[in-house]
């Protein structure tokens, strides 16, 4: 039987689920100012299995996400908040805004952003800096 590599290559993708688990780790970590190897070294592993967690590469373990859980001081939940309950049997389908969020956050500048705009106490400029972004990413 002939090897298929483009199987194999599609196996090897991070799955929905593991990205934005990982992706809720890194945002729990980043909000309490954890670093890779300060969450490894409690956890035991390398910064390098940290960050394949956290980009989905490597799946977390339920037992190590429950340690993760009680290192960042959050509930299991957390970091399934924002996929579709399997229960309800929802597709995933309207579930684009909480992709976008996610891959947001994913970046470090998307992490400082989430943090200050909050903090900016006029709504009108808040507006005006989401009017100025518009203009600037579509040229």
């Amino acid at each position: 039987m002939p090897y298929d590599t483009a199987k194999d290559s599609e196996s090897r993708r991070p799955g929905a689920i593991d990205l934005h688990v990982g992706t809720q780790v890194r945002m729990r970590r980043k909000v309490l100012g954890v670093t890779q190897d300060q969450l490894a070294d409690s956890l035991g592993i390398t910064f390098q299995q940290v960050q394949k967690y956290e980009r989905g590469e490597n799946r977390i373990s339920a037992s190590k996400l429950y340690q993760i859980a009680t290192l960042l001081k959050t509930d299991i939940g957390f970091f399934f908040d924002g996929l579709p309950d399997p229960v309800d049997g929802a597709d995933g389908a309207g579930h684009e805004a909480d992709r976008t969020v996610q891959t947001f956050l994913h970046t470090s500048e998307g992490m400082q952003l989430a943090a200050l705009f909050p903090r900016i106490g006029p709504s009108r400029v808040r507006r005006q800096l989401v009017d100025l972004v518009r203009v600037m990413a579509s040229e």
